[in-house]
């Protein structure tokens, strides 16, 4: 005679997807596994067979398990997340280089956590405060205004990658970009086209990069023998409205000029802004040459001539030295050297 049980006792007792979070137990109960095989195998530590891993695999699935990156890293010592102090979330070449460290850091379960420093060193050592607050495991420090000392401090605390910086100490890997060398191509390209006076556009004078591109500027005029000329340095602050407004002043002053190097690109921009407004033509009356290569410089009428800075690459670049400092290896890397990108905002010198 065939017994209909009730559905309630047929059921199989096993865990399904409830409203609460699901949790590693949970995982391990349907799979007919130990929590802590699910726990290796989601380390990737765990010798098990393939059968097993499927098991896990499948319940993990079933039961929209999401594992616990901060849980698991507690549990070895670590918060899996790196602090990144940029200068401005909004700025399109630190913007590249924040993009650059999260597609490193995500692939290996770790997360980035951007604060701005605004280029104050006040506000970055707070930033810093912040940071280890949270138990960072890392920091990576995006150029700044902190003094070498505080970040040699900062390292004896917790693993330091800094760009913009020629530095060595424990726990600490620095990574530099030649902006002098990258100074000299840009005004030498000009110099080649046939232009002798060449106005240039200076980023903020405490920025290392901005003085290093400057020194490469002077440098190729002296190696070209053509004299400086402190009328045609415009200081300039790294923005579009900086570039846009140093133009004006040039022109004001009456100053002659035949081409620009714009310190960067945004820089750059503004002064193409700027010549338009005056009637001038890029490059048919003013050659323009910038710095950075940012996306966008390829794509702006005309598309500007530059220097590149791979600031995806930085961003990558500086991720990996975070994590072979993380795994007790020595980083050993460098940065691309600086290659000019001639494009169609400079043109030869017309007679």
């Amino acid at each position: 005679m065939k017994i209909n049980m009730p559905v309630r006792a047929m059921a199989k007792a096993s865990p399904t997807r409830s409203k609460g979070p699901v949790t590693l137990e949970m995982v391990a109960q349907l799979a007919a596994v130990s929590p802590s095989t699910v726990s290796r195998i989601l380390n990737g530590t765990a010798v098990v067979s393939a059968l097993k891993k499927k098991a896990v695999d499948d319940a993990i699935a079933k039961l929209g398990f999401v594992p616990n990156p901060v849980a698991r890293g507690l549990a070895g010592g670590r918060t899996l997340s790196i602090g990144v102090i940029t200068q401005a979330i909004d700025s399109p070449f630190y913007g590249a280089a924040l993009r650059g460290i999260e597609d490193e850091l995500d692939p290996v379960g770790y997360s980035a956590l951007f604060v701005s420093g605004h280029w104050n060193a006040a506000v970055e050592a707070r930033c810093i405060d912040v940071l280890r607050s949270r138990r960072v495991d890392g920091i990576i420090v995006l150029t700044g205004r902190l003094t070498n000392q505080a970040l040699k401090t900062c390292a004896k605390n917790v693993p330091v990658v800094v760009t913009g910086r020629t530095l060595k100490a424990p726990g600490l890997v620095a990574l530099n970009f030649d902006n002098f060398v990258g100074g000299q191509l840009a005004t030498r390209h000009l110099i080649e086209l046939g232009h002798r006076q060449i106005a240039f556009i200076s980023g903020d004078a405490e920025q290392p990069d901005g003085v290093e591109r400057f020194r490469g500027y002077c440098a190729a005029l002296d190696a070209a023998n053509i004299a400086f000329d402190p009328a045609l340095v415009v200081q300039g602050g790294f923005t579009e409205a900086s570039g846009l407004l140093a133009v004006d002043r040039l022109l004001e002053a009456r100053q002659r000029f035949t081409a620009i190097f714009a310190a960067n690109d945004q820089m750059a921009f503004g002064a193409a802004l700027a010549l338009y407004r005056h009637s001038l033509r890029v490059p048919q009356d003013v050659s323009l040459v910038g710095f950075d290569d940012l996306l966008t410089s390829l794509h702006v009428i005309p598309p500007l001539t530059t220097v590149h800075q791979p600031a995806y690459e930085l961003g990558r670049l500086a991720a990996t030295a975070m994590l072979q400092l993380l795994a007790g290896i020595k980083p050993s890397l460098e940065l691309p050297a600086p290659r000019l990108i001639e494009r169609e905002s400079s043109c030869r010198l017309r007679d």
